[in-house]
C-alpha cells in the first residue's frame, strides 16, 4: 500500500508541470489543436522531411495544406484542424484550431479520425499509420499515394498526438 502513495505524488507532479494552457483542455479541443501546432513546429522531421519529399508544396493553390482531426467516439465535438505552410524552407503549422476551411482541396488536404482509445494507442506508439490504417484503427481521406511516401513524418505526427497533455477522458465542447 505505501507503493501507492509515490505514484500518487508522481502524477501530481506531472499534472503540475504541464503548460497552464495544456492543463485540463480536452484532447483535439481548439486549444490543444494550438499545442499540436506548436509540438509539430518542433518537430525536425515534420518540418524538414516534408519540405524535401514536396508533400508541403501540394497545397490546392491555396498557399496551405489543411489536415483535420476529430475523435470518432465524441459525436457532437467540434473538428480541428491545422494549417501547414511552406514558410523559411520548413513545413510549418501556422494555425491550430476549430475547423474553418470551408472546402477541402481534393488530392492536397487530409482528414483522419479514429476512437479515442485508438487515438491514444498510435500517440503511445503502439503502431504506426500503416498498420493503423490496414487494420481500420485510423480513418484517413487525403491523397492516399502522397500520404504513403511520407510514413515517417506521418508517423512522427500520430505519436506526437500523445505527446500534447489534454484529457482525453472527455469529448471536446
Amino acid at each position: 500500500m505505501h507503493h501507492a502513495l509515490p505514484l500518487v505524488l508522481l502524477a501530481a507532479a506531472a499534472a503540475l508541470a504541464q503548460p497552464a494552457s495544456a492543463q485540463g483542455q480536452a484532447a483535439m479541443s481548439p486549444p490543444w489543436t494550438q499545442q499540436l501546432c506548436a509540438a509539430w513546429n518542433a518537430d525536425a522531421t515534420l518540418t524538414d522531411k516534408l519540405v524535401e519529399t514536396g508533400w508541403v508544396r501540394n497545397d490546392g493553390g491555396r498557399g496551405f495544406k489543411v489536415m483535420r482531426l476529430w475523435r470518432a467516439d465524441c459525436q457532437d465535438s467540434p473538428r480541428v484542424e491545422m494549417r501547414i505552410v511552406l514558410k523559411d524552407g520548413k513545413a510549418q503549422c501556422v494555425q491550430g484550431g476549430a475547423a474553418e476551411t470551408q472546402a477541402l482541396a481534393a488530392g492536397a488536404d487530409y482528414q483522419m479520425w479514429a476512437e479515442t482509445p485508438r487515438w491514444r494507442e498510435m500517440g503511445a506508439g503502439d503502431y504506426g499509420p500503416m498498420k493503423a490504417m490496414m487494420m481500420g484503427r485510423l480513418q484517413f481521406d487525403g491523397p492516399r499515394m502522397e500520404a504513403m511516401g511520407n510514413m515517417g513524418p506521418f508517423g512522427n505526427f500520430l505519436r506526437l498526438v500523445g505527446q500534447v497533455p489534454g484529457d482525453w477522458s472527455a469529448c471536446p465542447k
